[in-house]
């Protein structure tokens, strides 16, 4: 997969990069490609689940389904049905 981001966009992951290098940060993120990588994960888990402090990130964004399924916790990523 490739992302294509803004070059103004690219400038201020730059820059969130170098202030955690600079002055430390909780989570190690030393290229734009790991941060956008953990903000992608966190996106993916507040859509499985509820409840997270991903999930009321995702719900800011408006990006909560309105149906029982975006409601519902699930163990895996994905749509795929426990067994």
């Amino acid at each position: 997969m490739q992302i294509t981001v803004n070059s103004s966009v690219l400038k201020e992951l730059d820059y969130i990069v170098e202030l955690r290098r600079t002055h430390g940060a909780p989570n190690p993120m030393d290229s734009v490609d790991a941060l956008i990588g953990f903000v992608l994960a966190s996106v993916a888990d507040g859509s499985r689940r509820p409840g997270s402090w991903e999930r009321g990130m995702l719900e800011q964004m408006g990006l909560i389904a309105d149906c029982d399924e975006h409601y519902t916790y699930r163990a895996r990523y994905g749509n795929e049905v426990e067994e």
